[in-house]
């Protein structure tokens, strides 16, 4: 015996060693000797049909697809001799049995690598299949792009942009060696798969225990090697999105199915569903998946336990992408009714570790088949989880619940009154819960706040006269603190009310006597985008305006009432009775802003609140009363009150200036800057006295500068070479006093020429901090130091003296400008040139207007853009319009970068808000063109203006516009209304990718609506006749409610002839045509509710002309005026039921088929399918178990767990029925039964025998036709083993009940909810294999 040789496959077979032990690896592998390894060598390339030919085997006549079958099954045996080798090695044999092994060890390397070569060579030759050759039709692409490339799933290849030829030439070898790896990973998969096929064939006419023991052995390692070919088949999916369309499904898909097996490992089906993940790239893929079976063995992996986590984790990822792929197809149903009912019972099972990823999947396809989702159980777990949690899903499902009520056709689906309801449990039954129900009922908070900012959950909330409403208002009425407290914070949200500054000292019960001072504007932020520029006093928009009727909703509800009783119930000094007088307060202040008069006196009568105030029987209800009224006297009079503090402030001022002698000399002692030689003993409340009051008389100035030392140890103090002066002091708040110091003593010193002198001559701080300028490094940044103290105070000095003009003499003189030009080019002290651009003045022409304009054409687009951002800002707060700043600001819009174009572009249009400075652009004509759609709202500005609308016309933009606007972009502006209103309450994410679209006015600018502003632009409108076709839509298709694209068409319909009527031009339209009573119609009896809502809100953009408001009254709709009986564009209707009633909807009801399932043939069978469908029953559910464990240990019945005919009516069971998470996974080990590709297809078989083919009103008693009666062996798992944990294991209950048989009748057409293909060959039947 020279050496040994490993057999096939780890071949479970046992010999002698020539000692006469066995030898067994490592592994377990057994290995057995031979003769000599010459032998050896010969032996491992023996094949039926072949010879070795250089150490290759002969296959001659042989096709290419035959010889990479036997190459692979040679390389097989060639790595697991390989692998058999190095295990032995490991055993420590002695010398010469190590010799004889590391020579075989080192044949097999050298076959190896042989028989790999020799594979790759065939590959590129021929290819054996359609994927191969693919490889050669990329070959002769060349550089052509994916113009060469099959579209038949959908690749579209005008998405690609043109890239350059270098780029051409990798991605085209990218893609070569993708599609050469995919085609060696296909090929490797196919030849197992037929391997595996021919195996399985032979077992079957076979079962002798070498067979057997084979088929055993071999699986091990052909998972190994399978998995290994879908990782790399993976990889080269991920790595070009091409080769997913060029691979043939026909050939893959058979060959993934055995990786899918019961026989393979929890990884290998891990892996199978990450192949197909990649694979699934259309709709067309789904439906093949699903011929294939995949629906079978989802639901069995969906059914292990938590040991199979990685297998439920990527079955449930191929789940969410044949979603997904759905939705973007709009292919159907996404799923069967079989994996919807196995998400379902994950769902429900609060243990379960995918539980959240269920319920995001259930939502997602409730979208996109409601019907589905609510037949199997699906919507009854979502409303549950709305109601209990978890808290982070409320939110998204109430998002996707509210998409369902919108349309009739799916609201039907919900009970009104019990199911969307629930959401307002947390709330209304948080009563005796205690504090640890606190985090629930702001979750709930939460939900209800998004809820009631939708129109559909206002009006669905709104229905039985605001029932639910009601109940959430009548919660105040409920005496617990935490409930009241989490309800009034809510309903602060949802009436978007800004507390004022001082509402936390108000509720913590501390007087309302000191007010802040105003902040400094570079505090202030400078984005002209944020909500402080939007949200302007006295502007209202489309916010008000739901508001307004949000405020009527609660008003009417009965919230002013349960505010009232709030502080009738509870202590007058106690936080809630502060913040429920606060928000009574609130509450009737908005009320006057937002409402029609008439309506917001009947709820500032606050009858109940006069009657409080003025009962003198009870002194604890005049306090309540009288702290109500003078919360609203608070905040009615804050704005008189702040008036009247300036006025005195001023006063204060001239008093101070003819102080007498005696009193100038007792302040300047009260200061301590004469006995205090530190600044710390200084008293800086009398130094503001002194330097903002007497130091302003010419003659006390003269005093503290010249006669005594007052004047210069004070600016000692600010100095730059003092030490521990004020460029040495840290940046804290309390310091930030000093700063202001400084700002106001050089503003105290410019007021007179002695002061001006003493700056020039006898003080040396100008030229101290002149130096400091000249020695800046600009090697070394200082920035840090700025940050953190006081220095960059001396900019805003400077800046102070650059709004007097001896104050900017004395910059000149001194060349500060001069040194300002060179630190504007340092890039490594932006922080100086920002802060001096910010600090500076700019009133007067000269250096600092020079000095801005170097600024906006800095190299470095940082300073670029944040001089833009000042430049915009300085516009803002400019009392006039100015030519010089708004001819900096037209030159920004030339600037090679897009966020300097959009800044000065978002700033131009806010400053044409003042019609003269609209006039003053429009007359400087700037060229747009270049910006595209940056510089479309700009433009729309410019078409408000009769100068401007004629320089538009006849330049073409109005007529290739107008174009654009009746076919496209009037469709995108509804849209971008409902996203921005929708981020406006906090609903959606706002994208900082996204085009930022503020509210101007009432809304943004719509093309039709400046166009109505002037005479020309209606006399255009009228010639094109398209307000004539808007009239004839909303006629037409007012009342749609099933086509969708129908309903998007009439909203931006709806939006253009509101944005017309909004101008006294444009209201002639539709008085000419007579529309507004059909949008009234519309308003009240559309069945789409967010249609009912564009249409108020076009009845607001109606009711902004004094012509639109009186037409709209006399239709019973109400106009908000202003105090100067303007509109204000807000419109509500007098009858809140005219606007919130909503007709009943109903689901649309199943349609049965009347075709029943044949009985099973047996007793036993039936006895046992009648437990399996009690087991759904909480009831019976233990005795049916145990009725099932009787059955499986008789052995006259325990072969019917084997059948296939029991299994299969067992999973339509499970499609139809609700199981939870642990009796689906009990039933599943009730069977003897192994899936795999033979399984699968007999069941299909049956299926679409006896299902299909049964005929309406068959014979329940008839037999089963063609179906043997087959028998499947026990798997190794003993029958009373389980996969599951000992908790779900189930207990025979005492009671025994007597099973009956049942009538079985499908659900649907297809039951069970697995797919069925009537083309499939119906050769097989009902094939009998043994696992």
């Amino acid at each position: 015996m020279a050496g040994p040789l490993l057999l096939d496959v780890g071949v479970a077979a046992t010999a002698m060693m020539p000692n006469g032990n066995h030898s067994t690896s490592h592994l377990g592998i057994v290995t057995l000797p031979v003769a000599s390894s010459a032998m050896s060598s010969q032996t491992s390339f023996l094949s039926v049909g072949s010879t070795v030919v250089d150490g290759l085997p002969n296959m001659d006549g042989k096709d290419v697809v035959q010889q990479l079958e036997i190459l692979q099954g040679q390389l097989l045996k060639e790595r697991n001799v390989k692998n058999g080798a190095e295990n032995m090695l490991d055993t420590n044999p002695n010398d010469a049995l190590r010799t004889r092994i590391e020579e075989t060890l080192g044949q097999a390397n050298r076959r190896i690598a042989l028989l790999t070569k020799r594979i790759e060579e065939l590959r590129e030759q021929s290819a054996p299949s359609r994927t191969v050759r693919k490889i050669r039709s990329a070959q002769n692409i060349g550089v052509a792009g994916p113009s060469g490339i099959s579209n038949s799933r959908g690749y579209n290849p005008g998405l690609a942009s043109k890239p350059s030829r270098e780029e051409l030439t990798a991605n085209h070898e990218d893609y070569r060696t993708a599609i050469a790896q995919a085609a060696s990973c296909t090929s490797t998969l196919v030849s197992y798969a037929r391997s595996g096929s021919t195996a399985n064939s032979a077992f079957t006419a076979s079962t002798s225990m070498t067979s057997l023991a084979l088929s055993n052995i071999e699986d091990p390692s052909l998972d190994h090697i399978r998995a290994e070919a879908m990782d790399k088949l993976v990889q080269a999916l991920q790595s070009n999105v091409r080769v997913a369309y060029e691979l043939d499904l026909d050939e893959l898909l058979p060959a993934i199915q055995p990786c899918l097996a019961d026989a393979a490992v929890k990884e290998t089906r891990a892996g199978a569903y990450r192949l197909l993940c990649h694979l699934v790239v259309g709709a067309d893929v789904t439906g093949r998946l699903r011929t294939f079976g995949i629906d079978y063995y989802i639901v069995r992996s969906l059914a292990r336990d938590s040991k199979h986590a990685v297998e439920k984790e990527h079955a449930i990822r191929l789940i969410r992408t044949m979603v997904e792929v759905g939705r973007l197809s709009s292919s159907g149903s996404p799923a069967g009714e079989a994996v919807m009912r196995a998400l379902v019972s994950i769902a429900e099972h609060v243990e379960d570790p995918f539980r959240l990823a269920s319920i995001e999947t259930l939502a997602e396809i409730m979208l996109l088949d409601v019907d589905l989702v609510s037949r199997t159980g699906g919507m009854r777990v979502l409303l549950g989880v709305l109601a209990e949690g978890p808290e982070e899903m409320a939110p998204t499902l109430a998002t996707t619940f509210l998409y369902l009520l919108d349309m009739p056709a799916t609201r039907g689906y919900l009970n009104p009154g019990t199911d969307l309801e629930i959401a307002l449990s947390g709330i209304t039954d948080a009563y005796g819960k205690g504090e640890a129900h606190l985090d629930r009922m702001h979750a709930c908070a939460k939900v209800v706040s998004a809820i009631l900012r939708t129109w559909s959950g206002l009006m669905y909330l709104c229905m039985d006269n605001m029932q639910a409403i009601r109940a959430l208002v009548d919660t105040l009425r409920i005496p617990s603190l935490t409930t009241r407290d989490v309800v009034l914070d809510l309903f602060f949200d949802l009436l978007h009310i800004k507390l004022p500054e001082w509402h936390a000292a108000f509720i913590n019960g501390r007087r309302l006597t000191m007010y802040g001072r105003q902040k400094p504007l570079s505090s202030q932020p400078l984005d002209p985008t944020g909500d402080d520029s939007a949200q302007e006093v006295g502007r209202l928009n489309l916010i008000d305006q739901y508001i307004a009727l949000l405020l009527l909703v609660f008003t009417q509800a009965g919230l002013v009432e349960a505010l009232v009783t709030v502080l009738e119930e509870t202590t007058s000094g106690s936080k809630i009775a502060r913040k429920a007088t606060l928000l009574i307060g609130e509450v009737l202040q908005l009320a006057n802003r937002v409402l029609p008069l008439s309506m917001a006196a009947r709820i500032q009568t606050l009858t109940r609140v006069f009657n409080l105030a003025t009962d003198y029987q009870d002194g604890h209800n005049r306090i309540v009363g009288t702290s109500a009224l003078s919360s609203r006297a608070n905040s009615v009079d804050e704005p008189a009150r702040r008036g009247q503090r300036s006025a005195e402030q001023s006063v204060k001022v001239k008093m101070g200036m003819q102080i007498d002698d005696r009193d100038f000399q007792k302040l300047i002692l009260e200061t301590q800057v004469l006995t205090a030689k530190d600044h710390h003993g200084w008293k800086l409340s009398a130094l503001f006295d002194l330097v903002d009051g007497p130091l302003l008389n010419p003659k006390r100035l003269e005093e503290a500068l010249k006669v005594s030392k007052f004047g210069r140890r004070l600016m000692t103090f600010f100095h730059p070479a003092t030490l521990n002066g004020f460029a040495r002091q840290k940046r804290t708040k309390q310091n930030l006093r000093w700063v202001k110091l400084g700002c106001m003593l050089m503003t105290t010193l410019l007021s007179n020429q002695d002061g001006v002198r003493f700056l020039t001559t006898d003080d040396p701080m100008l030229r101290q901090i002149m130096d400091a300028f000249n020695e800046i490094d600009p090697t070394r940044g200082a920035a840090k130091y700025m940050e953190e103290h006081l220095s960059y105070g001396y900019l805003e000095m400077l800046g102070t003296m650059s709004r007097y003009q001896d104050g900017v003499d004395l910059l000149e003189k001194l060349k500060f400008f001069t040194s300002f030009y060179h630190l504007s080019e340092l890039r490594s002290r932006e922080d100086l040139t920002r802060a001096i651009i910010e600090n500076i003045d700019y009133s007067q022409d000269g250096h600092p207007r020079i000095l801005l304009s170097k600024a906006l054409t800095s190299s470095y687009q940082h300073s670029r853009v944040f001089a833009t951002r000042h430049l915009g800002v300085l516009i803002q707060n400019s009392t006039r319009a100015s030519s010089w700043m708004l001819r900096l600001l037209l030159t920004q819009l030339y600037d090679p970068a897009p966020e300097v174009c959009e800044l000065a572009v978002q700033y131009l249009r806010q400053a044409c808000e003042d019609r003269e400075v609209l006039q003053l652009v429009v007359e400087m004509q700037p060229t747009l063109d270049h910006l595209g759609d940056i510089g479309h709202p700009l433009l729309l500005k410019f078409m408000s203006t009769p100068i401007g609308f004629q320089y538009l016309c006849d330049a073409g933009y109005i007529v290739q516009e107008m174009e654009g606007w009746f076919h496209e972009r009037n469709k995108q502006y509804a849209v971008q209304v409902e996203i921005y209103l929708a981020r406006a309450f906090n609903l959606a994410e706002s994208d900082e990718d996204d085009e930022q679209l503020t509210f101007e006015g009432t809304v943004p600018a719509h093309f039709y609506g400046e166009m109505a502003k002037t005479e020309l632009g209606c006399q255009v409108l009228l010639e094109k006749g398209h307000f004539n076709e808007f009239a004839d839509f909303i006629r037409l298709h007012g009342q749609e409610s099933e086509d969708v694209e129908i309903i998007e068409k009439l909203k931006s319909v709806l939006w253009a002839v509101g944005n017309i009527a909004a101008t006294p031009r444009g209201l002639q339209f539709l008085e000419d045509q007579q529309i507004i009573p059909n949008i009234l119609e519309i308003a009240e009896q559309s069945l789409v509710l967010s249609v009912r809502g564009t249409c108020f809100f076009v009845l607001g953009l109606i009711s902004s002309t004094p012509q639109g408001a009186e037409t709209l009254d006399d239709y019973g709709w109400e106009a908000t005026m202003s105090p100067l009986g303007e509109p204000t564009g807000l419109c509500v209707p007098s009858t809140l039921e005219r606007f919130l009633t909503l007709p009943p909807c109903y689901a649309p009801r199943e349609h049965e088929t009347s075709a029943g399932l044949p009985p099973l043939p047996t007793q036993a069978e039936r006895d046992a399918l009648n437990c399996i469908y009690n087991l759904s029953n909480t009831v019976i559910a233990n005795a049916s178990s145990r009725t099932l464990a009787k059955l499986k240990s008789r052995p006259e019945t325990r072969d019917v767990f084997s059948s296939l005919r029991l299994f299969d009516r067992a999973l339509q069971a499970l499609s139809t029925q609700r199981y939870r998470q642990p009796v689906r996974r009990y039933i599943f080990e009730l069977f003897d039964v192994r899936l795999d590709s033979i399984v699968v297809q007999s069941l299909q078989e049956h299926r679409r025998t006896t299902i299909l083919g049964a005929k309406p009103g068959a014979s329940n008693r008839s037999k089963t036709p063609g179906l043997p009666n087959a028998r499947l062996r026990r798997t190794r798992r003993g029958s009373g083993s389980s996969e599951s944990d000992s908790e779900d294991d189930y207990i025979a209950s005492e009671t025994e009940r007597e099973i009956k048989p049942m009538k079985l009748r499908p659900a649907q057409v297809i039951v069970g909810g697995f797919e069925i293909s009537d083309d499939e060959d119906d050769s097989d039947g009902l094939m009998a294999s043994q696992t």
